[in-house]
């Protein structure tokens, strides 16, 4: 895989905020650990909070779907995740370094 092709994870709770709530501490130590690897670059939740976004360089569309299946919020069966592959052809400078790993 060209080392620019990042993938888009597309968080859909499927379960009302308080059950969120209480599974995003866990979800939030596994994404923690996506950004010490290395592989991560951004996450957060959607507005208004229906679920949230993870972007994320990965091998492979498979790779990036293990990751989502691997989620706390998956793994509870709060959330469903879409994964999109995407190529940047432009992008800030300053992410330069993280697509070129």
């Amino acid at each position: 895989m060209d080392s620019t092709h990042l993938f888009l994870i597309d968080v859909a709770y499927v379960a009302d905020l308080p059950i969120i709530e209480a599974h995003l501490a866990e979800h939030r130590a596994y994404l923690a650990r996506g950004y010490k690897e290395g592989f991560l670059l951004a996450s957060g939740p959607k507005t208004p909070r229906t679920g949230g976004m993870i972007i994320g360089r990965f091998v492979s569309k498979n790779e990036a779907q293990a990751f989502a299946n691997n989620d706390p919020f998956a793994l509870k069966g709060v959330a469903n995740h879409t994964i999109v592959e995407f190529d940047p052809v432009l992008y800030a400078k300053d992410i330069a370094k993280f697509l070129t790993k």
